[in-house]
């Protein structure tokens, strides 16, 4: 307990840090954006300050989310920090299209943008962002941190963008350089807003986590010996990584006891495979053989002749 606690501290360490350097870059950016007339630098000033109301949303999910598990909420809250994902990753997917708009006006009228303000502005909130980048690090499996981090490395190739944009106006004096470098970093802003989408949209439609099959699941079950047969099996994700898993097992009739040993296989077998929510219903008599889902639970119908008659294989 005590390593998961230190970690979730320096994760919300981590996320305040770089929330207060945000705070730092944007205040620049919009006074160097608007002085200097550059639209990929005001554009990357917005897109800062989505980043800080990322950050800010993060921080406090992964404060809310460390709750325990208490009589309002069995699972716990983890949910609300996929929930801070999927905000976050939508934001990013508004503000990319705010950029496109924004674009498309400078392709059709170029500005003039004054690169003695522009560059040394941009060339801050380059430096500060890749400080951040390295502040938060990559490779996350949390989801709510990694759509803080998304923010911060679209904002990173975004200030990058301004700053090649500028030097391509400063020597060659083509001024469509600027909204071509933010049509760009909305395009890498996009792919990464719709993948966190995606990935916090699988836990909360209680799809079959990503890189299992359940038809695999339920043959290693079954080979579990004493175990005859296995139907109503249902898996979804707590939050990332945290898998749930139950099912109703046929056994001989015999005594708790002894199903003990089967009930601990079963676990251990699951458990390998990176399940460790289980719940398991054990069963004996005249099984017909039901297929592995419920047929009353998907048709919706609440008669208990469905779940007898309906096989669903």
């Amino acid at each position: 307990m005590g390593a998961g606690h230190h970690h979730h501290d320096e994760t919300e360490r981590r996320l305040g840090l770089t929330f207060t350097i945000t705070m730092a870059v944007l205040a620049a950016e919009l006074a160097g954006g608007y002085i200097s007339n550059s639209l990929a630098l005001l554009s990357d000033a917005g897109h800062v300050f989505t980043d800080a109301f990322a950050l800010g949303l993060s921080l406090a999910a992964a404060r809310f989310s460390r709750r325990p598990q208490d009589s309002k909420a069995t699972y716990g809250y983890h949910r609300v920090g996929i929930l801070a994902a999927v905000i976050n990753g939508l934001s990013l997917l508004v503000i990319a299209c705010v950029i496109f708009v924004e674009s498309y006006k400078r392709f059709s009228s170029p500005p003039d943008v004054d690169l003695s303000v522009m560059m040394p502005v941009a060339a801050l909130g380059f430096a500060a962002n890749l400080l951040m980048m390295r502040v938060l690090g990559g490779g996350h499996t949390d989801l709510n941190v990694r759509s803080a981090w998304l923010h911060v490395m679209g904002d990173t190739l975004s200030s990058g963008g301004v700053l090649v944009s500028g030097a391509v106006m400063y020597f060659t004096g083509w001024r469509y350089a600027d909204p071509l470098a933010s049509v760009l970093i909305g395009m890498v802003i996009i792919t990464g807003g719709a993948r966190v989408v995606w990935e916090a949209l699988v836990i909360f439609l209680d799809l079959v986590p990503r890189g299992y099959d359940i038809e695999e699941v339920a043959a290693s079950v079954v080979e579990v010996e004493g175990v005859r047969g296995v139907h109503h099996l249902h898996m979804r994700s707590l939050a990332h990584k945290r898998v749930l898993f139950s099912a109703h097992v046929w056994v001989e009739d015999q005594p708790i006891s002894q199903a003990e040993g089967i009930r601990r296989e079963i676990t251990r077998v699951l458990a390998s495979k990176g399940i460790d929510h289980v719940t398991l219903q054990f069963e004996s008599g005249d099984l017909t053989d039901k297929g592995i889902f419920c047929a009353a639970c998907s048709s919706g119908e609440d008669s208990h002749e469905g779940g007898k008659t309906g096989s669903c294989q």
